[in-house]
């Protein structure tokens, strides 16, 4: 609905979201801490999977086997970082998310990404995440399928559930209504009476 309709909404948890990421949402600050060069809000693309995004905190961390970056001396391996407001999910969209990240790093650094972290801001915790083979053909097919929505300008139907409580988009989305009849039925009940 944000992409394909230009929909958007705020509620409770995006505000608090934002809030959680003010810190990190700083773009070009680069911070050294000793082999650590931690770089905030840092824009990423994929040209191979036509999507582009921010991280909110890309960590490099001094390694021979790791790749040069521009305006740092030595070799860097680098480690996406996600933040979220609330705590690690049951799905593995968070995963999804950071792997997409990991896949724009790989073609913009020409180097491989296998771990990244989850900051989760309701346990107060980071959590490491191994970003596998399987987990980047599924964003490959994710992205693959959002494309062709998108040029489509195909809106899929929604698949309510309890998460639908905490959506900001809930009341454009009207989630509710998927368990209704549909409106051919209501029509053709509105005729019949």
């Amino acid at each position: 609905m944000i992409h394909i309709e230009q929909q958007w909404e705020e509620n409770v948890r995006t505000v608090q979201g934002q809030y959680l990421h003010r810190k990190a949402d700083q773009p070009f600050v680069r911070e050294k801490r000793g082999d650590k060069l931690v770089v905030r809000a840092m824009p990423v693309k994929s040209d191979g999977l036509g999507i582009t995004g921010i991280c909110d905190v890309v960590e490099f961390i001094r390694d021979d086997r790791g790749v040069e970056i521009s305006g740092a001396e030595g070799k860097y391996i680098a480690y996406p970082v996600e933040y979220k407001r609330g705590k690690p999910k049951k799905d593995d969209a968070d995963i999804l998310q950071l792997t997409a990240q990991a896949l724009c790093l790989e073609d913009m650094l020409l180097c491989e990404i296998d771990t990244g972290y989850m900051f989760y801001n309701e346990i107060k915790r980071r959590v490491e995440v191994a970003l596998t083979s399987e987990m980047k053909e599924k964003v490959r097919s994710v992205v693959r399928e959002m494309q062709d929505y998108y040029r489509r300008r195909y809106t899929p139907k929604v698949k309510a559930g309890p998460h639908c409580k905490s959506c900001s988009l809930q009341s454009i989305c009207l989630p509710e209504l998927m368990t209704k009849r549909s409106v051919k039925s209501y029509i053709e009940g509105k005729i019949r009476e």
